[in-house]
């Protein structure tokens, strides 16, 4: 499947300008009728599921906690700014989580198995995020592999666009060579399956000095977590695009040219 990248000079810009006036809002799920229509333009909402690191999980100074600034907040606050709040990104993230617990319904309190979940969800897209708690429970890659394509064909027969993610790397050598084998088999699910991908673990892998980034042994520091964000909207956009419907209702302008603008170099 190939998904029509929206240009760098629009994208980025306008994703690191959201990023930038992000206060923490809280992302509540929309009710039915938000998520399901009510104006000329279709209404998305994103759910975006996975371990702590799509929760937004970051360490300072020893103490771990969830960021306002974290990829889904990014990416919502992205897509707000371009579409308006027709378009809802809910995290539900779970810190300690595996995609097989998301799929049986024991990843968080009062969980329901993933087809009965998605039943009763109004989402358009889900995001799916996992591989460093399988790697850290000495899951094996085919384990991993048939729970995330159940998760995967289980959206898709109920309607709904999966999105799969890779995890970003770990800075420790020998987990990272693990965690490598299990996104090598997200990404065999995304060909088999013919779904979109974010490679998270590649793009951040070629980024010099990543692990400066890293606030421990698995979780991104802000600045990280804007980069994933910027490489989840390359493809969440489209998709959007698409599924509600209308061209975007708000466009980049010169003036973007004035946004903070992250680099390589300055990180």
């Amino acid at each position: 499947m190939k998904h029509i990248l929206r240009p760098r000079r629009l994208i980025t810009p306008l994703l690191l300008a959201a990023s930038c006036h992000h206060a923490g809002a809280a992302q509540g799920t929309p009710s039915a009728s938000q998520a399901s229509g009510g104006n000329a333009q279709a209404q998305v909402l994103i759910e975006a599921y996975g371990d702590s690191t799509t929760l937004g999980i970051s360490c300072l100074d020893g103490h771990c906690a969830p960021i306002a600034q974290n990829a889904v907040a990014v990416l919502q606050d992205a897509l707000r700014a371009e579409y308006g709040s027709r378009v809802s990104v809910v995290n539900l993230g779970v810190g300690g989580s595996m995609a097989s617990q998301l799929r049986d319904g024991t990843d968080r309190p009062g969980g329901l198995p993933w087809a009965q979940r998605l039943a009763q969800s109004h989402a358009r897209i889900v995001t799916i995020n996992y591989g460093i708690n399988e790697v850290m429970h000495n899951q094996t890659p085919a384990q991993f592999y048939a729970a995330q394509t159940e998760l995967v064909v289980t959206a898709r027969a109920l309607g709904i666009e999966p999105v799969l993610q890779t995890s970003n790397p770990m800075p420790d050598d020998r987990l990272n060579a693990r965690l490598a084998a299990m996104a090598a088999m997200t990404r065999r699910v995304a060909a088999e399956q013919h779904v979109p991908l974010v490679d998270q673990y590649a793009y951040i892998s070629g980024l010099p000095g990543w692990k400066w980034m890293m606030s421990d042994g698995a979780h991104p520091r802000p600045t990280l977590y804007r980069l994933k964000a910027a490489q989840d909207l390359r493809v969440i956009d489209p998709l959007v695009q698409r599924l509600g419907g209308a061209s975007a209702q708000t466009k980049t302008s010169d003036s973007s040219s004035t946004f903070l603008t992250v680099t390589q170099g300055n990180l």
